[in-house]
């Protein structure tokens, strides 16, 4: 990628001095009309775009952060946008909030949008596509945190996120201690960091007690739709189905608790189940379900902490990976295998 013009690249493409530019940026002293016309030639033949938050912090102005999360119909990240915008308010940052709904496009269209806006810096959940947007963004000295996902591609970029792989074997270890052989699992797509690495945390369970993967039981799923409940049904009709199933696809949950509903597959009776995440509904329904609690107060103030300290120039340049446990909560969702009912899951066949 072509290196982002700066402003001493304005001032020698203009034949003036910085602070010429710097005060036509700024409007902060006289320039006489010729080379005010020059400067902005220049600006606008090297596409040049000044780093917003150097230029608003040294004003003494609060500074705007753009906020692009995947889909806000999903509870994690209304609550997640809710919590930014709460730590960044104690901290005088304006949040500008846009959405995804996970589609690329979408996505793009966003980022562009919010480098217009000329925002600060930029706290995203990314689809795993546009790499070369967000590139443009660390390229123009906009700094980038990434949180919940990541782009393994872009090293350079800060990253918050939960323990996933961790999160996920510790789920699954408890299905196998409860004597559970046939797990699925539905994770989100594998083009996700958090997709692959839930996955990779339920194959590493499987490994510590001996057991190998079975394709047909790990189902990678779309974010948004009803593909959960579909994946489901499959599993269920299998031969041999699953006794357990670990839904670490948080846009899910509810289609698959519906599915399993309507099908009349009792919970734990005929197939236990964790989920990601905690929502105030999981305790409060019938049976309480064992769940993945993500810590979404800290991932926003983590999030906000690194977005706050790169635009004061706080931190050095090497990228920070910031991991938050989070905690598993064992409720009335998952049973031993010798205490379930003889019907079983062979009620979708």
């Amino acid at each position: 990628m072509k290196k982002a013009a700066t402003i001493r690249d304005v001032a020698a493409q203009a034949g003036v001095s910085v602070s010429v530019v710097s005060r036509v940026l700024n409007d902060t002293g006289p320039v006489a009309p010729a080379k005010r016309i020059q400067v902005l030639e220049a600006i606008e033949a090297l596409a040049y775009r000044p780093r917003a938050a150097a230029r608003q912090l040294s004003h003494g102005q609060s500074s705007t952060i753009g906020l692009l999360l995947a889909d806000l119909t999903n509870p994690f990240f209304a609550r997640l946008a809710d919590r930014v915008v709460a730590e960044a308010r104690s901290r005088e940052l304006q949040i500008l909030l846009m959405t995804t709904q996970e589609d690329p496009h979408l996505e793009a269209q966003a980022l562009e949008t919010l480098l217009d806006r000329s925002v600060a810096g930029m706290i995203g959940t990314p689809t795993g596509h546009n790499i070369e947007s967000w590139e443009k963004l660390t390229a123009l000295d906009i700094p980038v945190v990434f949180v919940d996902r990541a782009i393994s591609q872009l090293e350079n970029i800060d990253v918050v996120s939960i323990e996933n792989v961790e999160s996920a074997a510790t789920s699954t270890t408890h299905l196998l201690a409860r004597g559970h052989r046939r797990i699925g699992i539905i994770s989100g797509p594998l083009d996700t960091t958090t997709g692959r690495e839930r996955v990779q945390g339920y194959e590493q369970a499987l490994r510590e007690y001996g057991l190998s993967r079975d394709d047909r039981l790990v189902c990678p799923v779309p974010f948004r739709g009803d593909q959960g409940a579909d994946v489901m049904a499959q599993m269920l009709s299998l031969e041999d189905p699953p006794t357990g199933v670990v839904i670490a696809n948080t846009a899910q949950v509810r289609v698959v608790l519906r599915m399993l509903s309507q099908a009349r597959v009792s919970i734990p009776d005929d197939q236990s189940v964790v989920v990601f995440d905690d929502n105030p509904w999981t305790e409060l329904i019938q049976p309480p379900l064992t769940a993945v609690r993500q810590p979404i107060d800290m991932l926003a103030l983590h999030s906000v902490e690194l977005i706050h300290a790169r635009m004061r120039q706080k931190l050095p340049p090497t990228p920070r990976h910031v991991r938050v446990a989070a905690e598993f909560l064992e409720r009335s969702s998952t049973s031993y295998v010798g205490t379930r009912t003889a019907q079983g899951t062979a009620l979708l066949k």
